[in-house]
């Protein structure tokens, strides 16, 4: 039961900053729209940048370790709560990280302000003072089943460090690989949490019944992602070898798929929180078959089909979990606002413009861009619409959080 004193301390606080998700949702997604724009208008000359590593470097980058990073955190720092029963980072500690991710941003964006050395020592703080904070509860109750998720800010750390030493030492360290590993890495995260929470999903949401525990399909899924990921992310000491790479994506794309059907994804089809995360998962498994045979079939363009993987996958999961978490943590009923049905749908589509719209007709290649990016806008805009009230103010339910 929650004591008075609690709930006046908690009045003391402004809304955003009593508990992770609120800030760094709301943020990562104006940030999700804003980084997209100038991208777009980069890429047209409407606006000209000279940002860190040049307007593909900054693209790439932004997206997994801008965007993709501040949904992570602002989401294991708020599940830390449910895991531990201790109360989440809020106030001035919260702050902190919202105001350190932002610096980040801008420094990438504009590195003449302080330079590429201490832009890079910003930018990479971040993350392993999320992880320091993720971890204290989890170790204080010697939770270990939840430490799985310390190491993976580290390897974020690292992969983004690979990045950033690209600029300066480009013949050993590459940055396509090296951003692939964030992907990959967000990519496990996402099926490792998906196989915890996807099938009670599904079936709160659904009235069905939960599909059975399989903690060995679980890990046939998960497992081969993070194969990839440490090929990826040793590319500067191990040799690359694309067979292998090909077929554990392969590998790892079937599973996923078999566990997906396992989850009867034709259940959730009148419930748009759940066929939305379903979307998503989707998207991932169809997306690692593709992006795997693309490194055996030389017609297929790997390029292109990552952004099944980024848009497509993550991109979708991530506005649906947190439509979903959002609502459930502001305490609110698991409803969302009927427009974000749409906001769901345009997601799907810009991945498929962005993928299948330059792979086949590749003259076009700078149209499906903006219209990819046009929907993917209109989606986050949407959320921050729909959500920034809810996000901004106390629970409707008047407890903490």
């Amino acid at each position: 039961m929650m004591q008075i004193t609690d709930l006046e301390k908690e009045q003391q606080i402004t809304p955003i900053l009593r508990l992770g998700f609120r800030p760094f949702f709301l943020f990562g997604s104006i940030f999700g729209v804003i980084s997209i724009l100038l991208w777009i208008l980069m890429l047209r000359g409407v606006v000209a940048f000279n940002p860190l590593g040049g307007m593909h470097w900054w693209h790439i980058h932004e997206m997994v370790f801008g965007f993709g990073c501040a949904i992570t955190v602002g989401f294991l720092l708020t599940a830390v709560q449910n895991w531990t029963g201790i109360r989440g980072v809020q106030g001035k500690p919260l702050l902190f990280l919202v105001v350190l991710w932002l610096l980040g941003r801008t420094l990438v964006l504009f590195p003449s302000i302080a330079g590429s050395t201490v832009t890079l020592l910003v930018d990479i703080s971040f993350l392993p003072i999320s992880a320091y904070i993720l971890g204290r509860p989890i170790i204080a109750i010697k939770q270990y089943r939840n430490l799985f998720f310390i190491p993976l800010l580290l390897l974020f750390t690292l992969a983004n460090l690979e990045m950033h030493l690209s600029l300066t030492f480009p013949s050993t360290f590459l940055y396509q690989p090296s951003s692939y590993t964030g992907v990959v890495l967000i990519l496990l995260l996402m099926s490792v949490i998906s196989g915890r929470v996807v099938p009670m999903f599904t079936a709160n949401g659904t009235n069905t019944p939960k599909a059975s525990p399989s903690p060995v399909l679980d890990k046939l899924a998960s497992v081969p992602l993070a194969l990839t990921m440490f090929m990826l992310l040793l590319h500067p000491i191990l040799s690359f070898n694309t067979n292998a790479f090909g077929a554990l994506l392969i590998f790892a794309g079937v599973f996923q798929t078999i566990r997906w059907i396992k989850w009867k994804p034709w259940v959730t089809l009148g419930t748009p929180l759940v066929w939305a995360l379903h979307s998503g998962l989707k998207f991932i498994s169809f997306g690692l078959i593709l992006l795997g045979l693309s490194y055996f079939i030389a017609d297929i363009p790997s390029n292109h089909i990552w952004h099944l993987l980024t848009i497509g996958g993550i991109g979708g999961l991530i506005i649906a979990m947190i439509s979903r978490v959002s609502l459930g943590h502001t305490g609110r009923p698991l409803t969302p606002p009927k427009p974000m049905s749409f906001a769901f749908l345009c997601i799907a589509i810009s991945a498929m413009f962005r993928t299948f719209g330059p792979w086949g007709l590749p003259e076009k290649t700078a149209m499906f861009i903006d219209m990819s990016g046009f929907f993917w806008m209109v989606a986050f805009v949407l959320f921050v619409y729909h959500y920034a009230p809810m996000l901004l103010s106390p629970r409707a339910d008047k407890r903490p959080g």
